[in-house]
């Protein structure tokens, strides 16, 4: 069967928008609320982050009339210090231990200087490729992606989840772009709730669900969008995201810093492993929730109480 995409006649052409970032922070510097309505920052939800623009106002109050400023952020998240140096044309550096979140990081970071001919080119091609859904067998289903979508919507995600991955997982930045678009639209076609705090919540229903093609039409647009904004406004390539722990730092080269921005793990139970579980499960890294302590949480700083009690961690040890 093939599915009718009547809307690509003028998919991803748009117009000279004009974006500009949002001055005002109205006190929520702590909050990552303001991102999603900032370009670049809103194409995935992470809520364990800051105002970017907040970061934005902090580099300049700290460079004062200085030309150069050097910025870390030892637990960098999506990117979000990272692309606010680059919007400031600053050099930056982040460390990233959860490999999912660092693989978003990586994507919007090298995304926003790909060529938009070449990335609208992609996301067409990708788009005009869809013509089947898959058929899905729901006792191998995951029970995650069961509850939280009807067969017929994850069918379709099904379809160009495979699709991806055997034609246009090229590993270059326009194809890790497609990867993301893919990811950030997973919880806005599921019809339980997401919650603000990126639990999954397969008892409570949403009032309003996108449909599959039309989510990826609207998060492509969207990216091509912000890439000519980013481009248009002279956002520098001066970000550098590693993947490695902040304690130890593996592949950093720079000597010296003039400032660190971050958001650190302090104890607030809150897991950050458990944030991406289902857009893990989506793309096959996880089966369930029991294999997050192997495919992320061994990598964390432990924050959350589920990662000590996952190793069976005495407390009066790790406190001595």
């Amino acid at each position: 069967m093939k599915i009718s995409l009547s809307y690509q006649s003028d998919l991803f052409d748009m117009d000279d928008v004009a974006l500009s970032p949002h001055a005002s922070l109205n006190g929520r510097s702590g909050a990552f609320v303001d991102n999603m309505v900032l370009p670049v920052h809103r194409w995935f939800r992470y809520s364990a982050g800051f105002s970017a623009d907040w970061v934005r106002w902090l580099v300049r109050e700290r460079r004062g009339d200085s030309p150069s400023l050097v910025v870390l952020d030892p637990f960098c998240g999506v990117g979000t210090t990272l692309l606010a140096c680059d919007a400031e044309n600053l050099q930056s550096w982040g460390f990233e231990t959860h490999p999912f979140i660092y693989r978003i990081a990586k994507a919007k970071l090298r995304g926003i200087h790909v060529d938009l001919s070449t990335l609208r080119s992609v996301f067409r091609s990708y788009a005009d490729s869809i013509h089947h859904t898959s058929v899905i067998d729901l006792e191998e289903t995951p029970r995650l992606l069961a509850k939280c979508y009807t067969p017929e919507v994850l069918s379709l995600l099904y379809t160009m989840r495979d699709l991806f991955l055997l034609k246009f997982d090229k590993k270059t930045p326009e194809s890790e772009l497609l990867w993301l678009a893919l990811t950030a639209i997973l919880r806005s076609c599921s019809s339980v709730g997401t919650a603000q705090w990126q639990y999954i919540l397969p008892n409570k229903s949403k009032s309003s669900v996108q449909t599959p093609l039309v989510a990826f039409q609207s998060k492509a647009s969207e990216m091509l969008q912000d890439v000519e904004y980013a481009q248009r406004n002279g956002w520098c390539s001066g970000s550098h995201v590693l993947m490695t722990d902040a304690r130890a730092p593996v592949g950093f080269t720079q000597a010296q810093v003039d400032a660190v921005v971050t958001s650190p793990p302090y104890p607030n139970n809150y897991d950050y492993a458990d944030s991406t579980r289902l857009e893990m499960t989506f793309w096959g890294e996880i089966t369930g929730w029991g294999d997050l302590q192997h495919a992320v949480r061994r990598h964390l700083i432990r924050s959350c109480s589920q990662h000590a009690a996952a190793e069976k961690l005495v407390l009066d040890d790790l406190l001595s």
